[in-house]
């Protein structure tokens, strides 16, 4: 008896490899998508290739450690500015997603088991890279009780241990199919920033975003400000999926209520034909704008340009971020 796996005649209960660098073996649950068109980027997107010695002296201790990036894995536009500087956001728990969200390039599927050696190896690729500011997000992992709740605290312990003068961002899961525990958890082991992203505007979550919940999401942002008032929220959304200003500034608003400090704003790029299609690219212009209303609702820090991602810069905002706090508190006091 045969069966059909990844477009693959094969006998029922035989297993194939996956090849994770072609789009039918990263995302078997979009191939029946029809294609969408990718429309040409504007100047205003484009960036130079990744070069130089400081990327591949990250390159190097990346595969050194064997750690997976979302740099890569999203193919983030940034990924050459950043590493040549020395910076990666580190993803733990795998490189397979157990969603399917339309927008991202992140492998689809069943992931494998936990790695328990994966947190040291993260603290000592951040020490060797010399990081004062260090990005680690997930796959989401809702095959797991916790989520990788555990996971994400041993990880933060562990370069707590290594280099204790670094301060931690993380970017987390939803957490969705969880217990209040998780995060909890995750909370505990006291990273500098948490953040957890949107993503787009609630009435585009059916198509781009299924698996989760906005008022969810909106409430696990709200919960960390309600267990710990120490740690920065931070959170960001894409444009360009076709989503209006007024929805945007409808998410400001709604994450100003949960007590969100930081506010991420990028275009979002289309990865392949089977990807959610790109609606519009927005002008820089509009960026700005959004910027300037951001801070007018009280978000401590805004970044918005066409090329912002939730951990680009991410050191020199958190300093700014941290900048801002001690500013606005000061004037309280005052």
């Amino acid at each position: 008896m045969y069966e059909y796996i990844m477009g693959h005649r094969v006998l029922r209960g035989e297993k194939i490899m996956r090849d994770l660098k072609i789009p039918q073996g990263r995302h078997p649950e979009k191939a029946h998508r029809k294609d969408n068109p990718q429309p040409k980027k504007p100047s205003w997107i484009r960036v130079k290739a990744p070069t130089g010695e400081g990327f591949q002296k990250t390159h190097s201790i990346m595969r050194e450690h064997k750690l997976v990036t979302v740099c890569e894995e999203a193919g983030c536009p940034n990924a050459g500015e950043c590493w040549s500087q020395g910076h990666a956001t580190m993803m733990i728990m795998g490189e397979i997603c157990t969603r399917g969200c339309t927008f991202c390039n992140i492998a689809t599927g069943r992931p494998d088991t936990l790695d328990p050696f994966e947190p040291g190896r993260v603290a000592d690729a951040v020490q060797k890279l010399g990081l004062n500011h260090v990005v680690v997000t997930s796959v989401d992992r809702d095959d797991l009780k916790d989520g990788g709740a555990e996971h994400f605290a041993m990880t933060i312990r562990a370069i707590r241990r290594r280099s204790p003068d670094t301060t931690i961002e993380i970017l987390t899961p939803d957490f969705i199919k969880c217990g209040s525990e998780a995060l909890e958890v995750v909370v505990n082991a006291r990273p500098d920033v948490f953040n957890h992203n949107l993503e787009t505007v609630p009435g585009l979550y059916p198509s781009v975003r299924p698996g989760a919940r906005y008022f969810h999401s909106l409430r696990l942002l709200q919960r960390v400000k309600e267990l710990d008032p120490s740690i920065f929220t931070k959170s960001g959304i894409m444009v360009g999926l076709g989503e209006d200003r007024q929805a945007v500034l409808q998410v400001m608003d709604d994450m100003r209520a949960a007590d969100v400090d930081f506010l991420t704003i990028g275009q979002y790029l289309q990865p392949t034909p089977k990807h959610h299609g790109v609606d519009r690219f927005v002008h820089p212009d509009e960026f700005a704008s959004y910027e300037k209303a951001a801070f007018g609702k009280g978000f401590l820090m805004v970044s918005a340009t066409p090329l912002t991602r939730s951990s680009y810069h991410a050191g020199d905002d958190f300093a700014r971020l941290r900048e801002a706090r001690e500013t606005k508190l000061a004037a309280v006091k005052a």
